[in-house]
């Protein structure tokens, strides 16, 4: 063990060993907002409510070790913790799957979350600070009706991987995936890497950081691209989205013809997908 760690560092190392992160011990802790384990994980040294607080939640957690740094981790180890990775949670589930990083936030003045906005000539440099504070301090904040509880973010679409659902400059508001486990399969998310950030389709569950993770377009033309879990670092789920794109009004004779195909006793949505798959690379879309 480290002699020269300090308490933050503890509830640091802590956390990854549970599998944990602000998101998710703050729930754990009945806390109403993060913003008070993001202070901690970031260096604040914490009260001694605080520490009561967390003792409580993890009664295996030796008060010795999380205080004085004495000891091992667990009360009745004798030796280091072992990695999250092979480590079962108390109630008997297996941990959390994240990248482990802490998300940085900013509150208003009464300690409520702010809605960041990252637009496109800021992704490339979120992409490389989004866990730094002075980073995101900076960023554009807003407040959207409806999206006034919880942790979100907004990004700015770039491109056209995910038309016709997201045009180019649209702007997606999301909500912080806190365990990959349980993200909801063929929806869109706002995908993170060291190198980029990409608007993507996920369609399988990620179940560990040893998986492959694929990330499809809407765009017919863009094929899936595989990525390994262990490169990501945030992920994003689209819950909304404010577009300054109108669609035109539909055109008469197409929707006469969707509707000569249903009568046929055809299936609309497989008729879509046929003609999308077999569309020649030059085709109008």
């Amino acid at each position: 063990m480290d002699k020269n760690a300090t308490v933050t560092d503890r509830i640091n190392e802590m956390l990854q060993h549970y599998g944990l992160n602000a998101n998710s011990v703050t729930h754990k802790l009945g806390y109403a907002t993060n913003s008070k384990m993001y202070k901690i994980l970031q260096g604040t040294e914490p009260s001694f409510p605080t520490l009561v607080d967390i003792l409580r939640a993890f009664p295996d957690v030796s008060s010795s070790w999380l205080v004085l740094g004495e000891g091992p981790m667990l009360l009745g180890e004798t030796g280091g913790a072992v990695p999250a990775a092979e480590k079962k949670t108390t109630a008997g589930r297996a941990p959390v799957v994240n990248s482990g990083h802490v998300v940085a936030i900013t509150v208003d003045k009464d300690g409520d979350d702010n809605m960041e906005m990252v637009p496109i000539h800021a992704q490339a440099g979120y992409a490389l600070q989004h866990n730094e504070a002075v980073f995101v301090q900076d960023l554009p904040r807003y407040r959207v009706p409806g999206f006034e509880h919880g942790k979100f973010r907004a990004f700015e679409v770039a491109g056209d991987s995910m038309e016709p659902t997201l045009n180019h400059r649209d702007i997606v508001v999301c909500s912080y995936v806190d365990n990959w486990r349980l993200l909801v399969p063929d929806d869109i998310y706002v995908v993170v890497t060291t190198e980029s950030v990409m608007l993507k389709r996920i369609r399988v569950r990620i179940s560990g950081k040893g998986d492959e993770v694929v990330l499809h377009s809407d765009n017919p033309h863009r094929r899936p691209y595989p990525l390994d879990a262990t490169d990501i670092t945030e992920l994003w789920r689209v819950r909304g989205y404010i577009s300054t794109y109108l669609p035109s009004a539909p055109d008469v004779t197409v929707e006469r013809l969707w509707e000569v195909i249903e009568a046929l006793g055809f299936d609309k949505g497989e008729v879509r997908r046929h003609l999308m798959e077999n569309a020649t690379p030059n085709a109008t879309h």
